[in-house]
């Protein structure tokens, strides 16, 4: 059974980096047709999709976060991270990694991020 542990600090200052790591087990993030990505939910809305990068490796992000995004992994390890730049109060929500065969089926139990001061 596949099963995603967030880790990552739970209050980021603005204008700082936020960095979270999604630690996979019990499936790989290398397969084929497999893709990983992070959803965040802030307080009172609906959760919404940030980025997600495939088996090859390819990218994609949310235009609607203007580029703060960035995806990585480490396939030798099974982790992959999200970079969101430039954090600011309206970025406090429950961040949220996810891994599946081509949708995002299975996510982790998420974590708390504040961005403020």
């Amino acid at each position: 059974q596949v099963q995603l542990q967030e880790s990552g600090p739970g209050l980021v200052k603005p204008s700082e980096t936020l960095s979270l790591t999604c630690t996979v087990s019990g499936g790989s993030i290398t397969t084929n047709s497999v893709v990983c990505g992070w959803i965040h939910q802030p307080p009172g809305k609906e959760p919404e999709w940030m980025g997600a990068i495939d088996a090859s490796g390819t990218t994609y992000y949310n235009p609607s976060l203007n580029s703060r995004t960035s995806i990585s992994r480490d396939t030798s390890k099974n982790p992959f991270t999200l970079q969101l730049s430039s954090v600011a109060p309206r970025d406090t929500a429950v961040s949220y990694c996810a891994r599946g065969s081509k949708v995002l089926g299975t996510w982790g139990k998420g974590t708390q991020v504040a961005g403020s001061s």
